[in-house]
């Protein structure tokens, strides 16, 4: 009962937490599908460079994000941002890369060879060909690893309040630096009704995204 007194009692505290948070996955996720998808399409045109990032992403991932967050506050305090909203932001950029980069490769890689020769044999160029026919069949395994990433980085924003970049992980640090259940559950709570809420959104928007002819051949 203490919990759900004190989550009544902080209601405007938890909704101003979870801005502050949204608003840093959000902005980093769109950062990353602007870099990582054009580089996943980029990288289908070259083994050896689809090994080399597919690689670098991959190390990328596997740094603990206490120690990136951690790294960006002397990279960035020379320009007046090492704490806050920008290294942040930029650590989930840094995090989002692999998931999307592999997916978008993946997806624009095994596009049905016959559907490509198809598109060459009406006239089609590069581009018309990768605006029209590749990435709508492409979609729901982009979209797939997008929602991925922001869901994972929900959790990695949480991490993020070490650095004074706020979000509901502030309840989980003071929870533990105050020995204080009742803000340590609500935060874990708060994280995990986020990345539940938006990995909804995003699959409804996954289904609006997906053309039928696309979802119907997923379908059978």
């Amino acid at each position: 009962m203490d919990v759900i007194n004190f989550m009544i009692d902080n209601l405007d505290l938890i909704g101003m937490r979870t801005v502050e948070h949204l608003s840093i996955v959000l902005v980093a996720v769109s950062i990353a599908i602007a870099t990582a998808v054009p580089i996943g399409i980029a990288i289908t045109q070259s083994k050896v460079a689809a090994d080399i990032v597919l690689y670098a992403a991959s190390i990328m991932i596997t740094v603990p994000s206490i120690a990136l967050f951690g790294l960006m506050i002397p990279l960035l305090a020379p320009i007046g941002h090492g704490i806050g909203y920008v290294p942040a932001v930029i650590a989930v950029v840094l995090y989002s890369q692999l998931p999307i980069i592999r997916n978008t490769y993946a997806a624009i890689a095994n596009v049905d060879p016959a559907l490509r020769e198809a598109a060459i044999g009406m006239g089609m160029g590069t581009m018309r060909r990768l605006r029209e026919v590749e990435i709508p069949l492409a979609i729901p395994v982009i979209m797939a690893g997008i929602r991925t990433a922001v869901v994972m980085n929900i959790g990695v924003t949480a991490i993020a309040t070490y650095i004074g970049a706020g979000g509901l992980g502030t309840f989980i640090s003071r929870g533990i630096s105050q020995m204080d259940s009742r803000q340590l559950i609500t935060g874990a709570v708060a994280v995990s009704l986020l990345a539940i809420s938006v990995d909804l959104a995003l699959a409804a928007v996954q289904r609006a995204l997906t053309s039928r002819g696309v979802s119907g051949r997923h379908a059978h």
